[in-house]
């Protein structure tokens, strides 16, 4: 894929990162939120494949290579400052490491009980189950 922006033009934090905020193409659903260095969005950007680097392992992280669950790109969009990217993705499986659909599980009952984002992670949680 060819990018309408360069990776240098996009704000890196002091550890050469930038987010990147992953959504289902197929519900709008918001799946994770992981980081990219260079070799991780160029490696996205040529093999189709939501790729990262992990903070934690310090390793580059190609989402679904032990799981089985891919991210598919379908979009990269990069924000209005160049400091976060959207990634819209089709999603095989579960994107969180729980077994969950997204990451984003934990409801504020408060907030959310009459939510259709709310409602929709339930569906797919069931859709799985």
């Amino acid at each position: 894929m060819k990018s309408s922006y360069s990776w240098e033009q996009l704000k890196k934090d002091d550890k050469g990162l930038v987010p990147v905020v992953v959504q289902e193409a197929s519900t709008g659903m918001v799946l994770m939120v992981a980081y990219m260095n260079k070799e991780a969005y160029e490696l996205t950007m040529e093999s189709g494949v939501m790729t990262y680097w992990s903070r934690s392992r310090q390793e580059l992280w190609i989402k679904g290579e032990t799981s089985g669950h891919y991210q598919h790109v379908h979009a990269i969009f990069a924000d209005c400052d160049y400091d976060t990217l959207l990634a819209v993705v089709d999603q095989d499986g579960a994107a969180c490491h729980t077994g969950h659909h997204s990451c984003f599980f934990r409801e504020d009952a408060e907030w959310s009980a009459e939510s259709t984002y709310v409602q929709a992670l339930k569906k797919a949680a069931e859709e799985q189950a």
